[in-house]
């Protein structure tokens, strides 16, 4: 007699059995991989090419003059050059707007023969994360952070559009006319919403706000100071200089097809001691010769904004580039540039170059963090002469500054996974990721467009980083989810679990004292419970001290 066949219910559970045997088995051995000392390996298939790494040198070495020049008569001393691991945190936090995962850290750290730096910002440019990041920043600064007339204007399309073209490094002066000179429809094409997001009610586009946002955000010029009347304090521009740049905007107004201009329009303003609005011409405040004799109004200013003779356009990004990889502008307040200097060491060699390479910004960032002052240590190499406050200020050491909101944010939550969360990660973990750091920062604040101010933390806000959520739940016992929990179950020793607790935190190994301490005190535990709430106790430390809540 044949036995009975296995019933197809009973198949199913094997083959889920086996299924999921498979994926945890994968995960340990994944996590096991990520505590394993690296195994260095060439990386010559992922390097710059030598011709355009040597050609990033030799601009850096250009800043790196000025910036020597500029500190001999003080005679002050610049810092050491900082580590790979160190500066491989500062790039991380500038264009991810989080730390870098034990992941990234072990795959660097397993590369031999290459520039490290410059072959970290190759993956970041390769990485969605870094283009959603810079993106969202830029995007502040163009529209800022309202929400805008619903009907006509979508931000998520604008930051989405923007993201787009920074992966694919679309030249900045390309970005920048578009917005300029946007036309169509704000949903299939976003850059019209750089105009919409100003739009009036039954009047069209507000033309003072968007005269505003391009010489805040294109030129570096605050020439909304005399929107309402003549600069004072010796200040170079009138009203009248204001509202003819916003003339440019005159003709814009919105159909059925979206944004257009309309030749029948003009801009009417009164001026201040007029009692009746006048037709308004519209001029440049500087280098007319430099517009365009023939377009529309708005694409002879596009035109004439990003001309490579406009030197203030160069500038411009810069001084903001630099304050978004230093989180200190060259020069602040980050848009208030002088015209006819004198200019701090470095922007005119960096303007320079960036020009010469037709507004490329991954080179600009290239080149910046090729220069010493980039690579410097944020320490003194000699204890008993510390780094004073004038060599901060004349970048002769890395500035220390406080963490935006959303890199404090998107730092605990990158420190409490093993593995990267990026393009790859399930998608409900980055949406549970991105709710997160909303939260967080609106519970912590948003400085909204102005994120280089250099305020202090205020009291709850500290508060809110030792009792509230954020660190909790991403330190407690969680084996699924929680980098302390895994670590603490997969590390093979106490010294390993130190070591991975203190890279995946602090981006650094512990010092021998650190190392010490923390082994001993996991090694106290006398059981498996007590050994995982060590290392819960261990992760909120690290992350609650000084070290983590600050760029260095």
């Amino acid at each position: 007699m044949n036995s009975a066949s296995p019933s197809p219910c009973w198949l199913l559970r094997l083959r889920n059995a086996v299924i999921l045997a498979g994926i945890g088995a994968g995960a340990v051995w994944g996590v096991v991989e990520l505590l394993r000392p690296p195994v260095g390996k060439a990386a010559s298939e992922v390097a710059l090419p030598q011709a355009k790494l040597e050609d990033v040198l030799q601009a850096a070495r250009k800043v790196n003059a000025d910036f020597e020049q500029s500190w001999a008569p003080k005679q002050i001393q610049p810092t050491p050059k900082a580590d790979d691991l160190t500066l491989m945190r500062r790039l991380s936090l500038a264009l991810t707007g989080s730390i870098p995962s034990l992941q990234e850290i072990r795959a660097m750290e397993s590369v031999q023969g290459v520039d490290i730096t410059q072959w970290w910002l190759t993956q970041l440019f390769a990485d969605r994360r870094a283009s959603d990041y810079l993106s969202e920043r830029l995007v502040r600064v163009y529209v800022g952070i309202e929400t805008g007339p619903f009907l006509i204007y979508r931000r998520r399309r604008l930051v989405e559009w923007l993201s787009e073209a920074m992966q694919k490094n679309r030249p900045y002066d390309q970005i920048a006319r578009a917005l300029i000179d946007a036309k169509g429809v704000w949903t299939t094409s976003p850059e019209v919403n750089f105009i919409s997001v100003t739009n009036v009610a039954k009047k069209g586009p507000d033309e003072a706000k968007l005269a505003a946002r391009v010489s805040r955000a294109f030129l570096g010029v605050q020439m909304d100071c005399v929107q309402c009347h003549d600069g004072k304090l010796g200040s170079p521009w009138q009203q009248t200089d204001f509202h003819k740049l916003a003339a440019y905007f005159g003709q814009t107004d919105f159909a059925l097809n979206g944004l257009r201009d309309d030749p029948q329009q003009s801009y009417q303003f009164r001026y201040l001691g007029k009692t009746e609005e006048e037709s308004v011409p519209a001029m440049v405040p500087w280098k007319p010769e430099l517009l365009p004799e023939k377009g529309t109004p708005r694409a002879r200013l596009a035109n004439w904004v990003t001309a490579k003779e406009n030197k203030p356009f160069a500038r411009t990004l810069v001084n903001r580039i630099w304050a978004l990889l230093f989180n200190r502008p060259l020069i602040a307040p980050v848009d208030d540039i002088p015209l006819e200097g004198p200019f701090p060491a470095g922007l005119e060699a960096l303007a320079d170059d960036l020009i010469a390479h037709d507004f490329d910004w991954q080179r600009l960032i290239r080149v910046i963090a090729a220069t010493r002052v980039f690579q410097q240590s944020s320490q003194s190499a000699d204890p008993v002469h510390p780094v004073t406050q004038d060599a901060e200020k004349a970048w002769a050491a890395f500035p220390v500054t406080r963490l935006r909101p959303e890199q404090m944010a998107g730092s605990v939550i990158q420190a409490s996974s093993l593995s990267t969360i990026d393009a790859e990660t399930h998608v409900l973990l980055r949406i549970k990721r991105d709710l997160d750091v909303d939260k967080f920062v609106k519970r912590y604040g948003d400085s909204g467009e102005d994120t280089f101010d250099d305020a202090g933390g205020t009291i709850p806000q500290r508060l809110l980083l030792m009792n509230g959520n954020m660190i909790t739940e991403n330190t407690k016992n969680n084996p699924l989810v929680n980098a302390s929990t895994r670590i603490g179950i997969l590390a093979p020793d106490n010294a390993t679990a130190v070591e991975a607790a203190y890279l995946s935190v602090f981006t650094r190994r512990p010092s021998e004292d650190e190392a010490s301490h923390f082994s001993a005190l996991l090694a106290s535990g006398k059981s498996h419970q007590s050994r995982s709430n060590a290392m819960t106790d261990l992760y909120w430390t690290l992350m609650n001290a000084t070290e983590f809540s600050w760029n260095h």
